[in-house]
């Protein structure tokens, strides 16, 4: 099985609505994203995929609808943009703009310490 990982950055603010605590107040992370791709054969130039055409996909996306945001305001979120939510929706929404790249995961980072993970049922 071969796997590959693109990364890219976006800056925005939440608060989590139905919390009890500190990030129920509006605050912001640098959030780093993490797509993984996984397959067990290769295509052309023996690649998984080319690595531009996932990162332009992700970078397009978050250029277009997270970076700089109150994510509270984007409908997906249901007011609770949690770091497994926004990991879903990327999944989603890659999936959407790239149909045939075989997305493994989504991990989003709020700190260098604290990320989660989207990984899909198959």
């Amino acid at each position: 099985m071969y796997h590959i990982r693109v990364e890219a950055e976006f800056a925005a603010a939440h608060r989590i609505v139905h919390y009890n605590g500190k990030c129920e107040r509006l605050h912001g992370h640098n959030y780093k994203v993490r797509v993984w791709v996984s397959g067990a054969t290769l295509g052309d130039g023996g690649m998984l995929i080319d690595f531009a055409v996932v990162k332009n996909a992700l970078k397009s996306l978050i250029a277009e609808k997270l970076d700089h945001r109150d994510l509270n305001e984007i409908r997906e979120f249901e007011d609770d943009p949690s770091a497994e939510r926004i990991a879903k929706y990327i999944f989603e929404q890659l999936s959407k703009a790239l149909p045939d790249v075989p997305l493994s995961a989504i991990d989003v980072f709020e700190t260098d310490a604290s990320m989660a993970r989207y990984v899909p049922d198959r």
